[in-house]
């Protein structure tokens, strides 16, 4: 007997716990390949990671779990596009018991976990009495979003899909999404820091996440009624995903372009609100930092370059005298004298210096390499708009 409710805890809880173990490495190797990416800000390296997970997620933990057998099964089962819906509706009701387990696991585990900080609270007690480290009181994590939202959207997909076969979990998620209720609106408030602002831009990633779990519900439904022989319900089931993709594309026309820029009253309250409480000075100060490559390195001094006449004639010369090596007078009489007379200084101060070059660039420049990102830019958006 006890052999046997120890084969039934083993093949009940232990494969979810394992799922969850390896999912925990998911979030920090996306947030990598979202910074290889290039991303000109934190918050759209968190958002694309965001997006990574939730694709992660729903994949692995859905689709793979409801697919699950050796690998001719799965190529067996999207070989026929029209058997879909049928085969959803044959193989999720067989894995219910994994995803009520993966939700007391994954869920109410992390909501758990999430409340008591263990990872922050091992990381400290190793870092005061193990390395003998002072504590940072200035520290303040900010919320990570790249790894909670794809958690809540993923069991919203769970509560959709399997609401129509296995409404078993439905009391499960409902505790879920209650506890998530007040465990996450006590972080904001009293453990995270706000850092930045996204603008709305999680906003668009959850629609269509939440659109997706009802297209997929409708279709396990039509998938459903196909089993049960019943052709009224099924075709009824038919215009419901049609008028589901209808609204999706309404909101994308006429609510998506809202998160595509940011209204400037907004960002002037912002600077105003800076203004007020005397972190113009620390963002000042923090401008290097932030747009320098290296924030290291001293600031580079750019040279003057002086043109005159084509490069192709032999008459242009450049200032500093380095690459000179002929004499004064030769100089002097190819006019390019070191003293200039004063109405062509006069009008050389007035006129601005657009002719400016890296170090390390010598002879190159920075007009130069401005009208030549002007004409790659200009190319880019005729090729655009012929491919549009």
């Amino acid at each position: 007997c006890r052999p046997h409710h120890l084969v039934q805890l083993i093949t009940g809880y232990l494969p979810s716990v394992i799922l969850q173990i390896f999912l925990y490495t998911v979030a920090p190797i996306m947030m990598l390949f979202s910074t290889l990416e290039g991303p000109i800000s934190h918050s759209e390296r968190k958002r694309s990671a965001c997006c990574k997970v939730l694709y992660f997620l729903i994949w692995n933990v859905f689709f793979v779990n409801v697919v699950s057998g050796t690998v001719l099964k799965q190529l067996d089962f999207f070989s026929s596009p029209k058997d879909i819906p049928v085969q959803l509706a044959k193989v999720i009701p067989g894995q219910a018991s994994f995803f009520i387990t993966y939700v007391l696991t994954s869920g109410w585990a992390s909501l758990s976990s999430e409340l008591m900080q263990l990872f922050g609270l091992i990381y400290n007690f190793i870092r005061k009495y193990v390395l003998r480290m002072k504590e940072d009181t200035e520290f303040v994590p900010s919320f990570p979003y790249h790894t909670e939202v794809p958690k809540v959207l993923l069991f919203g997909l769970l509560g959709f899909t399997c609401s129509v076969l296995a409404p078993l979990i439905l009391p499960f998620l409902l505790v879920y999404f209650f506890l998530g209720y007040v465990v996450y609106r006590n972080q904001l408030l009293n453990v995270y820091r706000t850092r930045y602002d996204t603008g709305g831009l999680y906003w668009p990633i959850i629609h269509n996440t939440v659109i997706f779990s009802l297209v997929l519900t409708q279709i396990i439904c039509l998938g459903v009624f196909g089993l049960k022989v019943s052709p009224v319900a099924a075709g009824f089931t038919i215009p419901l995903i049609i008028f589901t993709l209808l609204f999706n594309q309404y909101c994308r026309t006429r609510l998506l372009p809202l998160f595509s820029t940011f209204p400037a009253q907004n960002l002037i309250d912002m600077d105003r609100e800076d203004e007020l409480s005397g972190r113009m000075e620390h963002i000042h100060h923090g401008l290097h930092t932030a747009y320098c490559q290296f924030p290291e390195s001293e600031d580079i001094q750019l040279e003057e370059i002086r043109t005159v006449g084509n490069d192709e004639d032999g008459g242009g010369c450049s200032s500093g005298g380095s690459n000179g090596k002929g004499s004064p007078d030769e100089l002097n009489g190819k006019g390019c004298s070191d003293e200039p007379s004063g109405k062509e200084t006069l009008q050389e101060q007035q006129q601005p210096r657009r002719d400016l070059s890296h170090p390390t660039l010598k002879g190159l420049p920075v007009s130069r390499l401005q009208t030549a990102v002007r004409c790659v830019t200009f190319l880019i958006r005729l090729q655009k708009r012929g491919l549009s």
